[in-house]
């Protein structure tokens, strides 16, 4: 199976968060749309950084009570690993867990067309194991 199988279904919609928005707008951002990550892009079609709820947590102990009025970008990973639609499942399970990381926006032609997350990777292959599980079963019955 590929990425583009997990977009199709969930869709590519990507929630992006611009570089001067301070650490309080992206936690109020990412408790609205309940998510975990946003990608960091000046035009909403490239990615500058990737910033997560970790992220948060390393710039309260960096910062502490600054924390709310830092921009994202001075929490942001900049070094984004991307994926592509044409990526295995198999390939980005082992990126996500060689890398300890739950976010992986997706690229073509150098431009963001989605992002995937391991809750998305986790709920594709329950989705797989459960129609492997109902064909074995649709067999085992007409084998009577």
């Amino acid at each position: 199976m590929l990425v583009a199988t997990i977009l199709k279904n969930k869709g590519s919609t990507v929630k992006t968060i611009t570089p001067g928005a301070t650490a309080l707008a992206f936690a109020a951002r990412i408790k609205a749309e309940r998510i975990g990550a946003m990608v960091v892009s000046a035009d909403g079609r490239s990615i500058d950084g990737i910033v997560s709820e970790r992220d948060l947590a390393y710039g309260l102990a960096a910062h502490g009570e600054r924390l709310p009025y830092i921009p994202v970008s001075e929490l942001m990973t900049r070094a984004v690993v991307v994926c592509a639609p044409e990526d295995t499942i198999a390939d980005i399970i082992n990126v996500m867990t060689l890398r300890r990381i739950r976010h992986l926006p997706v690229v073509q032609g150098g431009r963001l067309v989605g992002i995937v997350s391991s809750g998305d990777v986790l709920k594709h292959r329950l989705d797989e194991i459960q129609l492997e599980a109902d064909v074995l079963r649709d067999v085992a019955i007409a084998r009577r």
